[in-house]
């Protein structure tokens, strides 16, 4: 059953996506990229679902539903605490049920903050095609005097074309430029994650696509490198283009991240 709920984030109402059964066994944060919303998540949390899941992902500021200037985000901490609230919210509704954070892409770069600065609260994280390492765009971009009027191209997506055709026809999608602040946020965060600890213990699950030109698989390795703990899995999908878990495989990846989630709270 889907439903939403709403909450005053740090800085805007902060709309969050919930999708759950009866009687859940654990809890899943799903954290999403950059100009998109949870409502393109929804296959995601479905097949979660099935497996005794309930599945609560928060709109970040300036996207989707919730409130704020469209696909800006100041201060990356901030969303991190908006995520923390959300998932408050979820153990409120659910007492004693392990929490497994899964980020794509942007909402990669947030999940990963978020376990450096909340470690104790997971037991298991899922980084897909994450925005965390040495991505340059944004120290160039900022340092033009005018930004480009250049849009995400969103063939660059998914092999499946069907994907990029939804993409292009969702209103509730930022089909616009970066703005400033939101790059300049991304620097900061960029510099945060190196100079914050790795995952330790943490039970990590990393996927991308090896055709990633959004957020390019060698650019990601240092900040990856630097994260690697004691439990860490990696699957690198070869053709695979952005969003994996809306490639041509993408029963695969869903299939390996919800038996990741299963094993990691298993023992809670």
């Amino acid at each position: 059953m889907k439903r939403t709920e709403t909450f005053e984030g740090t800085r805007g109402p902060i709309v969050v996506h919930v999708w759950e059964d009866a009687s859940p066994r654990r809890i899943v944060l799903l954290a999403h990229g950059y100009g998109e919303h949870s409502g393109r998540y929804g296959h995601v949390a479905d097949a979660l679902v099935e497996r005794g899941a309930a599945v609560w992902s928060p709109d970040h500021l300036g996207h989707g539903l919730s409130g704020g200037d469209r696909a800006v985000i100041v201060d990356f901490d901030e969303a991190v605490g908006d995520l923390h609230h959300a998932a408050s919210m979820a153990r409120g509704a659910h007492p004693g049920l392990p929490v497994v954070l899964i980020g794509h892409s942007m909402g990669g770069l947030i999940a990963t903050r978020y376990a450096q600065l909340h470690r104790e609260d997971l037991v298991g994280l899922v980084l897909s095609g994450p925005l965390i390492g040495r991505h340059e765009f944004a120290e160039v971009l900022l340092g033009l005097p005018e930004l480009p009027e250049i849009a995400l191209d969103p063939g660059t997506l998914s092999r499946d074309p069907a994907v990029g055709e939804a993409y292009a026809a969702d209103p509730l999608v930022h089909h616009g430029p970066f703005k400033r602040p939101m790059l300049a946020a991304m620097r900061a965060a960029f510099a945060a994650v190196d100079a914050g600890p790795g995952l330790g213990d943490l039970p990590t699950l990393y996927v991308h696509g090896s055709e990633d030109t959004l957020v390019p698989i060698e650019a990601t390795r240092p900040a990856i490198e630097h994260l690697r703990g004691s439990n860490f899995t990696e699957r690198v999908y070869e053709g695979a283009k952005h969003e994996v878990f809306n490639e041509i495989n993408r029963q695969e990846v869903l299939d390996l991240v919800g038996d990741f989630v299963d094993r990691v709270t298993a023992g809670d």
